[in-house]
């Protein structure tokens, strides 16, 4: 059923034809809004029957906010930050929000990224590894706009963080070095200013009082960088990296070296696609980006319904793949 002579179907048809308030309708279609089953019922059925759609500009004219969520990233082409977006996508659609990307790689576009999510009127905003500098975060929450980091750092008043747990990870690994009887292990991180890359540094080194370890630490990282660290740590017994994709260059560096003399084990931290494929077969620490996106997104929502929380922080379970590297 169609209402004859309109483009756009209005809330007051759907209350017409449900038999209930145009208030009613309104909150059917807000996310956490009150309303009776029976009544949510009525209203969805109507709203199917007329091909409903809730007009969003609307009522983010109507209320000063909107239920657009924006999410902060750089690096596109990291495969594990393409590994996150699409849970965080489909939780954000689960609690009734639509995701607005932004790319941060370019730092002069962080401005204009900026102004443009603020000009829809965002209900909250996700910043991800890898993204921009955190007095981005700062902006938002000056606006009251609750920020939630995923694998980031910041100790700052309405702002949450979830994190793969590090410590668990970096233990699997020390635990499989000591298992398979090595104790000169190679560590191939990013520049220590990189969250990630410092908190598994630090708990490998609190871990291995009696190991030799040795580091080599890249700024920008990526598989050019492991393929480079790879050859001056080649004397080691096993390799740890920071990321799958320093492993990955890390073991084609290791291959370019050769057969003639034994080379290391490599072991990865993220479990991207291309860990699993035929070349590398990766073994590597697997970070649940289901479970990092389920809790961002819950973080998120109940700082939007009360913005005064205390800060808070919850680390995510990871597990080691054992695969043919190591």
């Amino acid at each position: 059923m169609k209402v004859k002579g309109k483009n756009w179907v209005k809330a007051e048809d759907v209350a017409r034809l449900a038999g209930v308030s145009r208030s009613a309708v309104s909150r059917t279609f807000t996310p956490g809004a009150s309303v009776a089953e029976k009544t949510r019922a009525k209203v969805m059925h109507a709203a199917e029957q007329l091909g409903y759609q809730v007009n969003i500009i609307a009522r983010t004219m109507n209320t000063g906010s909107s239920n657009f969520i924006g999410i902060i990233t750089a690096g596109f082409d990291n495969p594990f930050r393409s590994k996150l977006l699409s849970p965080l996508v489909n939780q954000l659609a689960v609690h009734g929000f639509m995701p607005l990307l932004m790319n941060a790689d370019d730092p002069d576009q962080l401005a204009p990224s900026l102004k443009q999510l603020l000009s829809y009127h965002v209900a909250g905003v996700i910043i991800t590894s890898g993204a921009p500098p955190l007095l981005l975060a700062e902006e938002y929450l000056e606006r009251k706009i609750p920020v939630t980091l995923i694998n980031r750092h910041a100790d700052l008043a309405g702002c949450d963080r979830v994190a793969s747990d590090n410590q668990q990870g970096m233990q699997l690994m020390v635990d499989y070095c000591r298992q398979k009887g090595w104790s000169n292990i190679g560590f191939i991180g990013e520049d220590l200013s990189n969250f990630s890359t410092s908190e598994r540094y630090s708990a490998l080194t609190s871990l291995t009082p009696d190991l030799s370890v040795s580091a080599r630490f890249i700024t920008g990282g990526g598989y050019a960088a492991g393929r480079a660290a790879s050859i001056e740590l080649s004397h080691c017994q096993a390799l740890l990296c920071a990321t799958d994709m320093l492993a990955l260059g890390a073991m084609d560096g290791l291959r370019s070296l050769g057969s003639e003399t034994p080379l290391p084990a490599v072991i990865g931290f993220d479990d991207i696609p291309q860990a699993d494929w035929d070349p590398y077969n990766l073994t590597t620490v697997q970070q649940d980006t289901e479970g990092l996106a389920q809790q961002a997104v819950d973080l998120l929502v109940t700082r939007i319904a009360r913005f005064d929380l205390p800060s808070r922080h919850r680390a995510v379970p990871v597990k080691l793949i054992v695969r043919n590297s190591a």
